[in-house]
């Protein structure tokens, strides 16, 4: 097993010990594997079977996410969450307007400022997707042996603080962000 050293700076309190920050490969390449997964069942569960949804692209099913989470918000409030520039998500909230996915408001608060909300629509693609998601992660996992799942289950408290370090909302957040 070969280890990666972690590129962060030890923090405060953490020993000097430069092997002290190793991580084994085994794991990144197990990690790598279960990523891979994970975005292959997110990219199948936005293609509906009829087609349907196949107009939105995976950063688009983002932003659409972004925008549910957080019951709409400004361009560069998204394009900040996204991490592109604001002409990037300026470009990407045109073709969800046009599809008919998000809308814009004046802000209350600011008539000078607009404010992006989702639509019905881009509503109910968002639990079209998170459903099919969760039926997908449902059959993977009903697939595996027993003693597989029971080894998950264990490991479910490693499995969170993961997705909590790589920046990704709590399971039990409504935010279903990819």
């Amino acid at each position: 097993m070969q280890p990666n050293r972690a590129d962060a700076v030890p923090a405060a309190g953490l020993p000097a010990d430069p092997t002290a920050a190793l991580i084994p490969d085994d794991l990144v390449t197990a990690l790598l594997g279960a990523s891979r997964a994970m975005v292959g069942i997110a990219l199948r569960a936005m293609s509906a079977p009829d087609g349907g949804d196949g107009a939105v692209t995976l950063p688009q099913y983002r932003a659409l996410a972004l925008l549910g989470g957080r019951d709409g918000g400004s361009l560069t409030a998204l394009a900040h969450d996204l991490g592109v520039n604001t002409s990037t998500a300026q470009r990407m909230v045109e073709r969800l307007v046009a599809s008919g996915h998000v809308s814009r408001e004046p802000d209350a608060d600011d008539r000078r400022r607009v404010r992006l909300a989702l639509t019905g629509d881009g509503a109910a693609l968002l639990e079209r997707v998170t459903a099919r998601r969760r039926a997908e992660i449902e059959r993977v996992v009903d697939a595996l042996p027993e003693a597989e799942r029971a080894s998950l289950t264990g490991a479910l408290p490693g499995i969170a603080a993961f997705a909590e370090a790589a920046g990704a909302p709590p399971a039990d957040d409504d935010r279903q962000l990819l």
